[in-house]
């Protein structure tokens, strides 16, 4: 193994070197827009809207964004995605294999989306530049020499009614591993089948001391479960007992850092974090340097973006795009500036709205963060709290507690008088005294349209705490339970209603 380890991190050196020159962002997203046009333009969708056409035009962009409109789930799955469970060639060349039920964070249900073999690829290959990418963190040999664990969604599809199999993204890969994998990969295609989380959390702790664990992959909050009970059932100190090569976590799915610290308190010596922009609709981007959880965007690998600004040159006040928002390419976006992305994809999605807020660190390379999601705006009287500034806010309450929150819920209600409070729900161990008037005043300190809500139409919070084992409770009762599953911070008024009437019940 540590022949290979030399091997591996020399491979990695040597295609840095290989690929260190690379095309401007604005001609590699040009060319990942003809070749999807051109893919695709025999489909039922690009006859509809012209795509040879388009091709044919002296600007392919302009063009493009002039002859396609802007589809959310709701247009796209009921007028294209539909038909393509019985039809070929509707939205992309043949019929998909696979359907990906998204988690539906930001709607009633899950979402289902088309993956096709080009997409399976594209997959992979934003992957392999992600692992290229090593080469610039300077990692010992002994990491290459080690396995990875991914934390995923069940690797046991459904068989749909019309041939197709469906799982979440995460499942989906994992099934498709090929088995040469098998070396490194764990917990490994019988363990990941496992359709209940606990079940399959107990078989990765039975087997976790067989394994030489150097690198991690999944959502925060659980995989902070899983840690906590390998650590439990083996009576460690810390998981570097088990695991000392563990030098590598990539987060996932939800923003990192009210995990931050729970993560330290179970490591023995400090590992790097990578981030992941990886959504059932495509492997967006990833950390691609040290120092930073900015992620680069996968320009070269069969996606092309559009970016409308999140403000009101293209949202309205419930985060959805205006009728004619302003829409920008790479070359049009700026350096600090919030916006919602759009994807036009090889699985056959087209000018479509994902639903996330991203904001650009660099241009040089086109580096992002993910500010939050359309729908986790908390704007129902004027308030303008983003996820990001939500965040900021925990953070610093659990400082002031000394303590650790790493999930909260929150949501605009209307109190006995008819009046919109926001209610929140903290996960953590302290008690709830006194927490909604300190929430309240480190959110006015944060944003200025907090404090004029709060001295209009928002007349005040309530916040309530509940334990770990409470929230889990939640989530298993809501069928939202382990693997890649989000639960929105943002909830509707109903939703949560019934989390308070569950954390009621005696």
């Amino acid at each position: 193994m540590a022949l290979i380890g030399k091997l591996v991190k020399a491979g990695l050196d040597i295609t840095s070197k290989l690929t260190s020159s690379e095309e401007s962002p604005q001609h590699s997203q040009e060319k990942q827009l003809k070749e999807l046009l051109s893919q695709a333009k025999n489909t039922a969708f690009g006859k509809y809207y012209g795509f040879e056409d388009i091709l044919k035009s002296e600007n392919p962009i302009s063009s493009f964004r002039k002859e396609v409109p802007i589809f959310n789930y709701e247009q796209m799955h009921e007028q294209w995605w539909s038909r393509q469970e019985r039809f070929e060639d509707i939205t992309w060349p043949s019929r998909p294999n696979f359907f990906a039920r998204s988690s539906g964070t930001t709607g009633n249900s899950s979402k289902r989306i088309p993956i096709t073999d080009e997409f399976m690829a594209t997959m992979k290959s934003v992957g392999t530049s992600m692992v290229n990418s090593l080469h610039e963190f300077d990692f010992p040999e002994s990491l290459f020499e080690s396995e990875v664990l991914m934390l995923s969604s069940s690797a046991s599809l459904d068989q749909n009614v019309q041939g197709f199999q469906e799982g979440e993204i995460s499942g989906i890969n994992v099934s498709n591993f090929p088995d040469w994998y098998d070396i490194f990969y764990r917990p490994g295609k019988e363990i990941a089948a496992i359709r209940d989380w606990d079940e399959r959390v107990e078989a990765i702790a039975e087997q976790a001391p067989e394994w030489n664990i150097g690198a991690i992959a999944g959502i925060p909050s659980w995989v902070l479960l899983m840690l906590k009970r390998i650590i439990a059932r083996h009576q460690l100190n810390n998981i570097h007992e088990i695991w000392p090569n563990f030098q590598v976590y990539a987060s996932g799915g939800v923003a990192f850092e009210t995990y931050r610290e729970d993560f330290e308190a179970l490591c023995r010596t400090p590992i790097t974090i990578l981030d992941t922009y990886l959504a059932s609709e495509g492997f967006i981007a990833y950390s691609s340097r040290p120092d930073t959880m900015s992620m680069k965007l996968a320009l070269n690998h069969g996606y092309f973006f559009e970016f409308i600004p999140f403000d009101k040159r293209g949202i309205n006040e419930s985060g959805d795009p205006l009728s004619e928002p302003l829409v920008l390419g790479i070359n049009e976006v700026e350096v600090g500036k919030e916006y919602v992305l759009l994807l036009s994809s090889c699985a056959g999605a087209w000018r479509y709205v994902i639903g996330d807020v991203i904001r650009f660190e660099s241009l040089n390379p086109p580096q992002i963060k993910i500010t939050g999601r359309t729908k986790f705006f908390l704007n129902v009287v004027g308030s303008q709290l983003s996820e990001e500034k939500m965040d900021k806010a925990i953070l610093e309450l659990a400082g002031y507690l000394k303590t650790t929150i790493n999930e909260y819920m929150v949501a605009a209600v209307k109190n006995d008088q008819g009046d919109y409070i926001h209610q929140w729900v903290l996960v953590s161990d302290v008690k709830s005294e006194g927490l909604a008037e300190k929430l309240d005043d480190l959110l006015k300190s944060a944003n200025k349209n907090y404090t004029v809500a709060r001295s209009k139409a928002l007349k005040g919070i309530s916040v309530k705490v509940i334990s770990k084992e409470e929230y889990t409770a939640f989530l298993a009762q809501t069928n939202r339970k382990g693997g890649q599953t989000k639960t929105p911070k943002v909830m509707k008024e109903e939703k949560m209603k019934t989390l308070l009437e569950f954390i009621s019940q005696p």
